[in-house]
């Protein structure tokens, strides 16, 4: 019989010790420190003795476990998840309220109960009826091998799981549950992390692997709430990334224990759900007769992928006493940082202008690659000279203005001739021209030469 055991729980960060105290050690927190009773299960000396039938081995005698790969008829979710969903492992999706990962995994059920998968898609936050009226607009024909559980009981989650057979369960979201061998509230640190427990359980039972994919909410700062062992629980930790204003969703990989991190999935949330990407360039680049002021195109490298990414850019004159830095492609310290580099490296006076840059679709610039093509959309739009769209501007620049040389710049420039571009700006590095027979490349040492070479005509 368990035995029950008093324990002092920080309402503030979830510390758990055996005595009471005015301030909680971990968080420095006073006055948050909660009496609670916590079941004890594992106080039998047989539970806990020894396995001495386990015993080390040779690290080139263990056999790997090739684990099936579940595959979905999204290609873009396959991709961020490293190839396809591992049967007996236990992943998480975070995203912002309203980004549509409730809409993902309800669009994932069906195209794997299509495939012969019992799928279990368990709800702690709507009804049966909720989701069954998101089904009928997004899916359609629903099929036979979907159950749809509305509990936040976890005991009664796993009877179900066990009574249907499910090869694939769905939590939405896990901080809602809760255990009935702990009287913590639901959404605590310890009932999440225990019912997350009782989750790696169920998928790893050898007599039955099943998949799971739990959802988990996100606080303020873009992190997933709650410890960050629920992270470590995990074997594949997902973030759907995405603007409320915005249509583009980005699918990354965070954590994964059965492929590649940051690899990333592109969707777009329409009305019918989230819609793959499959063609990037016609979703990124505007497609023009010819050059336009403000405008220019790098490649922006995202797991494993090369994206063609537009920066457009706007200069006006400020008539306030501090000129306006908006970007909300890029983070604010970035662009003030680029702006100085131009006005005292390569000449540019913007201390009066305001500087708006965007990239197109809303993605996020997060690589250095990407500097060289935002100085000079900046610069087109100050000149007022447009820059030829056929053109690419692939480097880091430093603060002295010098460009240097990216990783993978030899696959970025084959890619780039494939796509059809004539020409590339890039740093010093040592490639051999003569492999890129449509693609003329110029190597620039500093940014001030590219802003002479490209708007000196």
């Amino acid at each position: 019989m368990a035995k029950l055991k008093r324990a002092f729980e920080c309402k503030n960060c979830g510390h758990i010790q055996n005595v009471w105290a005015g301030q909680c050690p971990d968080c420095g927190k006073w006055g948050t420190l909660i009496e609670k009773t916590i079941k004890n299960e594992r106080t039998s000396s047989k539970e806990n003795s020894l396995d001495f039938e386990n015993e080390a081995r040779l690290l080139k005698e263990v056999k790997l476990d090739e684990s099936e790969r579940i595959k979905s008829s999204f290609d873009e979710f396959d991709r961020a998840i490293g190839g396809g969903l591992v049967r007996d492992s236990v992943s998480i999706l975070t995203a912002r309220p309203g980004a549509g990962k409730s809409t993902l995994l309800l669009q994932l059920s069906s195209s794997y109960a299509k495939d012969g998968f019992n799928v279990m898609y368990v709800s702690g936050e709507e009804s049966e009826s909720q989701i069954k009226a998101r089904a009928d607009r997004i899916i359609g024909e629903i099929s036979k091998n979907i159950w749809i559980l509305s509990t936040n009981s976890m005991d009664l989650a796993e009877i179900e799981i066990k009574k249907k057979d499910a090869d694939i369960v769905i939590l939405d979201s896990i901080q809602t549950f809760f255990l009935n061998e702990f009287d913590n509230k639901q959404g605590s640190p310890t009932q999440t992390i225990e019912c997350a427990n009782k989750c790696v359980d169920l998928a790893k039972n050898p007599e039955k692997k099943r998949a799971f994919i739990m959802v988990g909410h996100m606080n303020k700062s873009g992190e997933m709430a709650g410890l960050r062992t629920l992270e470590h629980l995990v074997d594949t930790v997902l973030v759907l990334d995405g603007e409320s204003e915005d249509d583009l969703r980005l699918l990354t990989s965070t954590k994964n224990r059965f492929g590649p991190t940051g690899e990333v999935g592109l969707f777009s949330m329409q009305e019918e759900g989230l819609i793959e990407i499959t063609n990037p360039s016609e979703y990124f680049i505007t497609e023009r007769d010819s050059g336009i002021e403000g405008s220019a195109i790098s490649v922006m490298k995202e797991g494993s992928r090369l994206l063609e990414i537009e920066i457009e850019s706007l200069v006006s004159k400020s008539f306030m006493p501090y000129p306006q830095r908006i970007g909300d492609s890029l983070r604010k310290d970035d662009l003030n940082t680029l702006i100085s580099i131009l006005q005292e490296r390569a000449g540019i006076n913007l201390f009066d202008e305001n500087v708006i840059i965007k990239a197109t679709g809303g993605l996020k610039m997060r690589e250095q690659s990407v500097n060289l093509a935002i100085m000079i959309s900046i610069a087109s739009s100050y000149l007022k000279k447009p820059v030829d769209n056929k053109t690419v501007f692939i480097a880091e620049v430093g603060l002295t203005g010098e460009l240097k040389k990216v990783p993978q710049i030899k696959s970025r420039l084959k890619e780039l001739e494939r796509l059809g571009y004539k020409k590339a700006y890039i740093g010093k590095c040592s490639i051999d021209k003569k492999e890129y027979k449509n693609l003329e490349i110029k190597e620039m040492k500093n940014i001030k030469e590219v802003i002479s070479d490209v708007f000196s005509k």
